[in-house]
């Protein structure tokens, strides 16, 4: 069934009564690029900032730098965290026996070791709260949140606590991100400001 805008004469999807799945996600015609399913909702993105672009190549490029060969670093990839919450983090750590070729579309959360979410003004919330703690019960050991604090990018480092399922926020990093886990990574976020 489709529901027409009076307006603007845009067909848009009405969703079923229990809401879309995981297989919704991946057979609906023309649904816009990097839609994420979560709670059985589409979620539309909107269009990207500059500030958004620039942390992921920065941040991309510093975690394949490191990366050991057991890991891949992807960018903007499904992760399937259950059958009605298939979010794209904007860059995920997986496991490289995880990695199934050139088609693949989805990978699944017991893969991901880091999911990484660059804080945009529409996705404020769902960064902050709802995917937080969606991946957390989802087992993804790590999680990073990524936001602008003035002229400084600022990055929130949390571990997931095995016994709650919940994330422990383990710290805060300005201008360089040294952690060591899912390895040693080392990044300098100066050099966002640089491009």
């Amino acid at each position: 069934m489709i529901a027409e805008s009076v307006e603007h004469r845009v067909h848009w999807p009405v969703p079923p009564q229990d809401g879309y799945c995981v297989d919704d996600l991946f057979t609906l015609p023309d649904l816009p690029p990097h839609t994420e399913l979560i709670d059985g909702s589409l979620i539309f993105v909107s269009p990207q900032r500059n500030f958004h672009a620039l942390v992921l190549y920065v941040l991309e490029h510093g975690l394949r730098a490191t990366a050991p060969d057991e890991f891949r670093v992807r960018r903007e990839m499904t992760v399937v965290l259950d059958n009605h919450n298939a979010p794209e983090p904007d860059i995920s750590v997986v496991r490289a026996e995880a990695d199934a070729g050139l088609e693949q579309t989805r990978y699944q959360a017991r893969d991901v070791h880091l999911a990484v979410e660059v804080v945009s003004p529409d996705s404020k919330s769902r960064d902050r709260t709802t995917k937080p703690v969606k991946y957390a019960a989802a087992g993804i050991p790590n999680f990073w949140r990524i936001e602008r604090d003035g002229s400084r990018t600022v990055v929130h480092v949390y571990e997931l606590d095995t016994m709650t399922r919940a994330y422990v926020h383990m710290g805060v990093h300005r201008d360089r991100i040294k952690v060591d886990k899912p390895y040693a990574i080392d990044i300098d976020l100066t050099a966002i400001d640089k491009l």
